[in-house]
């Protein structure tokens, strides 16, 4: 699965949120769907592998399938996505 946050912070002129998925195949599968270069990759020690994407991309994403969580969410995801590889 494919998740998109509602985070919806600015960034200049550009509204951004968080594009994530359960694996990476699936999240780098989605942004060649939506046309995201996958030089925008983001994986740290800190943070959880993602791309952060303007609106539009977001809309994107929806209408080819991703999921919408609440930005609060994605902790407990991230969680369920962890557990569930380690398996």
């Amino acid at each position: 699965m494919v998740y998109v946050d509602n985070m919806d912070r600015k960034f200049g002129r550009m509204i951004m949120c968080h594009l994530f998925a359960d694996t990476i195949e699936e999240l780098f599968q989605m942004v060649d769907k939506i046309g995201v270069n996958r030089k925008w990759f983001q994986k740290s020690n800190k943070l959880f592998p993602h791309f952060d994407i303007c609106r539009n991309k977001k809309l994107l994403a929806l209408k080819v399938g991703a999921k919408e969580v609440a930005y609060r969410e994605i902790v407990e995801i991230i969680k369920n996505i962890e557990k569930l590889s380690d398996e």
